[in-house]
């Protein structure tokens, strides 16, 4: 399942745009919600460090910080994710998984369960064991390195180092490019038939016209960009970050301090917002989201000097939404309280 590449993951996504795909690609709903957006202290607006992206019916998390189950308990329900991706080992991004995969087992979860993170997660389950027992479900637990590319149906997560003060990676969901749209009018004047020979091209397949063959790039349109959102967990800004957002949907950044305490933030293996801000612009992403925001500051003021580098800046709050739509349908939205939205539930 796990592939190396010496590439950086934006370098890798201009070599894909340059292949023809020549599968049907349906429209697939992607979002982001935001579990805890709070600093390494929970407070009772916002929690510690976790993301569930949404793509179809894949649920993918990116950190489980303290409380991350009570947080979907509070939202989405406590959903059954797929695959959980560590970006590294302070407490406020994994103290969390104890016990959420602990009550999977007591909720007889059946389905197997993957745990990606950076070097040094194999021990670092071997220290929750005693907290999580045993397990009636297969954990699958897989080190990663910066450049390692993990293949998924129509997309791939890859890794990229970050800058923090230990062993750290971000992540990048890049979607494979889809096939252009199709022409019916015109491959019906080119003499194809409609029906399966429509199907054909669509799949990247010569059929007959009229005393000729009729060739896909005849009746379809060019490549249509697939859609990228990239998490950086904790770190400074750093050049690894620019290249793996490089046009991205969404960057989900490390936003701890404001500029006055930019050396405070250099000493701890932090972004300021405006750093973060500064990486977007340079990567040309449609929008930021500032994240781990400490509860020192007002994060309407640290909103506001971090869009003076780059205006496309949010910083979600707790239980807030980013749903993607494919570029051609739109820009990235931020919907308020969007992860709550369908799930309303009185607390039992």
């Amino acid at each position: 399942m796990l592939r190396r590449h010496a590439l950086y993951p934006a370098e890798l996504r201009a070599r894909k745009r340059g292949v023809y795909w020549s599968g049907y690609a349906p429209r697939m709903d992607l979002s982001v919600a935001f579990l805890g957006t709070g600093g390494p202290v929970p407070t009772a607006l916002r929690g510690t460090a976790s993301v569930l992206i949404t793509r179809g019916g894949e649920k993918l998390m990116v950190d489980c910080g303290e409380g991350t189950q009570r947080q979907l308990r509070r939202s989405v329900g406590l959903v059954q994710v797929d695959e959980i991706y560590l970006t590294h080992f302070h407490l406020d991004h994994c103290l969390g998984l104890p016990g959420l995969l602990k009550t999977y087992d007591l909720n007889d979860r059946e389905s197997p369960l993957q745990i990606f993170g950076p070097r040094g997660l194999h021990k670092l389950m071997q220290d929750f064991q005693p907290l999580i027992g045993r397990l009636g479900y297969h954990l699958e637990v897989e080190e990663l390195h910066g450049g390692d590319i993990l293949p998924h149906a129509d997309y791939e997560i890859e890794a990229f180092p970050v800058e923090h003060r230990t062993q750290a990676l971000g992540y990048a969901l890049l979607e494979d490019d889809r096939p252009g749209r199709f022409d019916p009018d015109e491959a019906i004047r080119l003499g194809v038939q409609p029906g399966p020979a429509f199907k054909a091209l669509q799949d990247g397949e010569t059929v007959a016209g009229n005393g000729g063959e009729v060739r896909p790039g005849q009746v379809m349109g060019e490549d249509r960009p697939g859609r990228a959102v990239v998490i950086t967990g904790d770190t400074l800004p750093c050049r690894a970050t620019v290249e793996a957002a490089r046009e991205a949907d969404l960057l989900v950044h490390d936003s701890s301090f404001m500029v006055e305490d930019a050396d405070r933030a250099l000493e701890t293996g932090h972004s300021t917002g405006v750093e973060a801000a500064e990486v977007a612009a340079e990567a040309e992403v449609k929008m930021l989201a500032m994240v781990h925001i400490s509860s020192r500051y007002h994060v309407g003021k640290a909103l506001d000097e971090a869009r003076e580098a780059f205006e496309c800046a949010v910083a979600p709050r707790d239980f807030d939404l980013i749903e993607i739509p494919f570029p051609e349908r739109g820009e990235p939205t931020l919907v308020s309280g969007g992860a709550r939205r369908d799930f309303a539930r009185p607390e039992g």
